[in-house]
């Protein structure tokens, strides 16, 4: 499956205000998106020639609710010490919320944020695999 492409999908009682938080916070683009699909309308956000993007979708009539776990993970590593730092802000700024960490490992090796669902991001300072 070495030439595959990933799409992480998850629902939200919340897409418009999700993808501008992820927009704003990792500064995603937004790579496609659909309207009344069989009831479902959503939206792919990435970084344009990358092998995998987030898709978040919603149906009217539907409650989503909040993320089932607080270790329910999105883990990104930035190699670079300041552009993890200038993440970091962002993703304060974009309204994610800094908590702490499930696993405490996330604690130790970068910050952790939990978006408007309840559905967390880790930013790692670092590489993978680590070096």
């Amino acid at each position: 499956m070495k030439s595959t492409s990933l799409r992480v999908a998850r629902p939200t009682d919340h897409l418009t205000e999700l993808v501008q938080q992820y927009m704003d916070g990792l500064g995603f683009q937004i790579l496609g998106s659909f309207e009344a699909h069989d009831g479902f309308d959503g939206v792919m956000l990435g970084h344009a020639g990358q092998s995998w993007h987030l898709e978040f979708t919603t149906k009217a009539g539907h409650a989503v609710g909040h993320a089932p776990t607080k270790d329910n993970l999105l883990v990104f590593y930035t190699a670079d010490e300041n552009e993890h730092s200038i993440c970091c802000k962002r993703m304060r700024a974009a309204g994610f919320d800094a908590v702490p960490s499930f696993n405490p490992y996330w604690d130790r090796v970068g910050e952790t944020f939990e978006d408007v669902d309840g559905y967390r991001v880790v930013l790692v300072q670092g590489t993978w695999p680590p070096a």
